[in-house]
């Protein structure tokens, strides 16, 4: 009769010799060093039972013989970890045993119906069964279709020519359950691409040969040369063809199973989750032990601490509440802040659980470590609904310490913006937060109130909260207006409306009332960035000359900017000068110190970064606004790394200056906002009102104001893969950044010059971890980077003269980079082979060029020093 599937004579049997490869290596390299084993076997196929009504449903049965176990490479004798051991010892009698017992397949037009075994059989040599199994399904023409195989309900297509074969199976389709997770952001993510081809030749409608590859390559987004790829190969071959045992006669599959071991029973074809058990794990407080001096407070900086905050992190997640208890209790008050960095990066339930029973909110003495705590859930890579639901719960009950209040609605909004990007918006946790931020807002009377929810907001990003940022814009006064202006700034263009780019129009030109600088030149910002019309423009343009004397020249320096680093709305600004020439010169060559500028940090085929720096200055000389922003980017997607913004107001009364027109009644204030990895923590003031800046000054010993210190989890990683061949693989990627942001700002009357400095000390670590797991071996490779460097930025004022001297330093220090790469093959017993290679380099130091006009004031500056001998600083 006509069949549609591979058929099988009667009475025969059919002996094959079949072999497994697994290999991991890096993406690029060739497969002869790689790490990696071979499992191979005879095996044997009869025929058991052909449907008297259907030619094309088959029972085969399926045994697997003379098991070997062998190094996939050549190795010498030294290095063979197999060396000397039978295959009982390396894979176990139970297990050996198990693998030598039969299998039974339907075959249903050459599709895999049934899948009889053993129900008390080890996962592990099920798997391999399974494996096996999905080699002997084909359908023998064209075309696609979806599969269930070991591999999960899959797309698969067929190319059939004459006796050959093809089978291409959609890894990225399979329907499976997937453990594992993936970062926030896609810069700090890992890119995944997983093929898997078989090609089948037949020979008398039954299968003379089967080859089959799966591949999978891991790279960062970030960095694409560091990444992993495991390769699995499987081969069956047949031998010969001898007389066989005949058919088993029967009307029903069920009662000829019977007949044949009333043992079996239908099983799953898709693989079970299996993961061998860890036998000489050191307890999560030994293991604390053992990298506790990495975590003190003065060695945050050091890569060997982002290190063991990541290793930290992936015991932590193995650990149960109360273990991770025990060490939050017994630790001193130095350590506790590093220790909730990682418990709160592990994101677990247990770990969640455990922080929130050790921490008090209704205890001020503690709130550094709320505090961290905090910061942590704002940063987390993959929160949960859980979290964001217990930071609510704890928003409405008591809080000792009102920054900590205000932190925690901040976070709140971050994580909003967090599930929402994961189509999480509509979970009853995220709905009622956004309710709750919203309303509040709404009633809020105090200014102190108004700016805590707007923080939540600059965080959340709501396209709903759009109007109401708008309302406090241009109807608020100072501090209020222009942060409710910088939080739609952080919008993405796409949601800023007509009535967004009308309302910022009104605020720049000043239709309805005055505002202050800093808000005119975030309206600025956010028409220009945000493809302006030709008059929007135009209108722009001509408005410089008309200006206070620095706005003038800060605007002109942000159209400058956006011409020479080919922003996106450049093109419009060119053909408006091209139009205009005839009033330029008097309008564009304004004196002035203020200035934007953007340049380069690194460009890179992966990723590049960008800096920015914009700094406002009143008409006396004394700072409004500094403004530094990183910004990491690649093809699809964009981080704001970091923005540190150091603001000033009303300060003309300590050198007897005049303050600029509509900032007469300004209290004096200076403060400190930041935003790390899309993330606006709550800012920091260095003095409210005069008599708090008198008191400051004379006391001031320019010690810098620590901003942020801490470990944060960037990369965060971890999948599961299952191989077609039958064990499991894992991999796992964690990066980690050790951090230290300090700034200052110092004054001296008797110069006239003022200085600020923010210093960035940052270390990074990223590991990876690709293993595969069988149970009698584990193989693998662990890839290692890291790199510690200082960012310095720096600007020194001088204003005895106008236009005042302002030099502005960024400079990076020369910073090792060391990256390793370690493949191993190990035995439960212990025995292991690892082959290490290692890179170390020095990346250059770096001072950035700025632009050319600061780098002649900074000439004149250090001139000016020289001639007068006792410095101050």
């Amino acid at each position: 009769g006509h069949t549609t599937g591979p058929s099988l004579s009667n009475d025969k049997l059919y002996k094959f010799a079949y072999s497994a490869e697994v290999y991991v290596d890096r993406v690029k390299a060739s497969l002869q060093k790689s790490a990696g084993y071979r499992f191979s076997s005879a095996v044997d196929v009869n025929l058991l039972w052909r449907n008297p009504d259907n030619d094309d449903d088959q029972l085969i049965k399926i045994t697997i013989r003379d098991v070997q176990v062998e190094n996939v490479n050549e190795r010498p004798a030294a290095k063979n970890i197999f060396k000397g051991k039978s295959t009982e010892k390396i894979i176990g009698k139970d297990h050996l045993q198990a693998l030598q017992r039969p299998i039974v397949v339907e075959l249903v037009r050459g599709k895999v119906k049934n899948f009889y075994s053993y129900q008390d059989e080890p996962g592990f040599t099920q798997n391999i069964k399974r494996g096996l199994a999905s080699l002997f399904q084909l359908q023998l023409h064209s075309g696609a279709a979806p599969e269930v195989d070991i591999s999960g309900k899959c797309n698969t297509t067929y190319h059939v020519r004459q006796d050959q074969v093809t089978k291409i199976k959609a890894l990225d389709s399979c329907e499976t359950e997937t453990q594992g997770f993936t970062s926030h952001n896609q810069i700090l993510d890992v890119g995944t691409k997983a093929t898997s081809a078989t090609v089948y030749v037949l020979e008398d409608s039954f299968i003379k040969s089967i080859k089959a590859e799966e591949n999978y390559a891991l790279r960062l987004n970030s960095r694409r040369k560091t990444g992993a790829k495991i390769v699995s190969k499987q081969r069956l071959e047949l031998k010969s063809v001898q007389a066989g045992p005949g058919l088993i006669a029967g009307k029903q599959v069920a009662s000829v199973i019977k007949t044949l071991d009333s043992s079996y029973v239908a099983v799953p074809l898709v693989a079970e989750p299996v993961r061998s058990k860890c036998k000489k794990c050191p307890s999560l407080s030994k293991h604390w032990q053992s990298i506790r001096e990495h975590m003190h407070p003065e060695k945050l900086s050091k890569a060997e601490a982002a290190r063991s905050f990541l290793s930290f992190i992936q015991n932590i997640r193995k650990a149960t509440k109360e273990e991770i208890l025990q060490i939050i209790r017994s630790e001193n008050k130095e350590l506790l802040p590093q220790i909730v960095d990682a418990v709160t990066a592990a994101q677990t339930p247990a770990s969640l659980e455990a922080v929130l029973e050790f921490l008090d909110f209704k205890d001020a003495s503690t709130s550094t470590l709320q505090e961290r705590f905090l910061y942590a859930c704002g940063f987390a890579s993959h929160p949960s609904e859980m979290l964001l639901k217990s930071l609510t719960t704890k928003f409405k009950g008591d809080i000792a310490n009102e920054e900590i209040r205000e932190t925690l609605v901040i976070v709140m909004g971050a994580l909003i913006r967090k599930l929402c990007d994961r189509e999480g918006c509509k979970l009853p946790a995220v709905v009622e937060a956004k309710r709750l931020i919203l309303n509040r807002l709404e009633k809020a009377k105090k200014d102190d109130n108004v700016r805590m929810y707007l923080l939540a907001l600059k965080n959340a990003l709501l396209p709903e909260a759009i109007p109401l940022l708008l309302k406090y814009a241009e109807s608020e006064e100072g501090p209020i207006s222009n942060l409710a202006a910088t939080s739609l700034q952080r919008y993405n263009p796409s949601f800023l409306t007509k009535e967004v780019k009308e309302t910022m129009n009104r605020i720049y030109h000043q239709n309805r009332k005055v505002h202050e600088k800093t808000v005119r030149t975030t309206a600025a910002a956010i028409i220009l960035n945000s493809n302006p019309s030709y008059m929007e423009v135009k209108n722009i343009l001509l408005s410089i000359g008309e200006l206070p004397l620095e706005m003038n020249k800060y605007m002109l320096s942000m159209i400058q900017d956006i011409i020479q680093f080919e922003k996106p709305s450049s093109k419009t600004v060119l053909r408006v000068l091209k139009d205009m020439r005839a009033h330029n010169y008097d309008r564009f060559s304004k004196m002035g110190s203020s200035s934007a500028y953007s340049g380069y940090i690194t460009r890179g085929p992966d990723v590049s970064s960008t800096y920015s720096l914009d700094i406002l200055y009143s008409g006396s000389g004394i700072l409004r606004r500094s403004n530094v922003n990183i910004h990491i980017f690649n093809r699809h997607a964009e981080l704001h790394a970091s923005q540190v913004v150091i603001e000033a107001q009303g300060l003309e009364s300590i050198i007897a200056a005049t303050p600029d027109e509509g900032e007469e009644n300004l209290d004096s204030f200076a403060g400190m906002s930041a935003i790390l990895f899309d993330v606006q923590l709550r800012p920091v003031t260095f003095f409210q009102g005069y008599a708090d800046l008198m008191s400051k000054m004379l006391s001031a010993t320019g010690d810098p104001i620590n901003v942020v210190k801490g470990l944060v989890l960037l990369t965060d990683y971890s999948q599961e893969i299952q191989l077609q061949s039958g064990p499991r693989a894992s991999t796992e990627f964690l990066g980690g950044l050790a951090i230290d942001i300090s700034g200052g700002m110092e004054f001296s009357l008797w110069y006239r010059e003022s200085k600020t400095n923010v210093k960035n000390r940052v270390a990074m670590f990223i590991g990876g971890n690709t293993e595969v797991d069988s149970f009698f071996i584990k193989t693998g490779m662990e890839t290692t980077l890291e790199v510690e460097t200082t960012l310095d930025f720096s600007s020194t004022v001088q204003f005895s003269q106008y236009p005042f001297l302002v030099c502005m330093q960024m400079d990076r220090v020369e910073s090792p980079f060391r990256s390793y790469v370690t493949k191993y093959e190990s035995l439960p017993s212990g025995r292991r082979y690892t082959a290490r290679r290692g890179k170390v380099e020095l990346l250059a130091g770096n001072e950035y060029p700025l632009h050319q006009e600061n780098s002649n004031m900074c000439r004149k500056v250090f001139d000016a020093k020289s001639d007068s001998s006792s410095n101050w600083f």
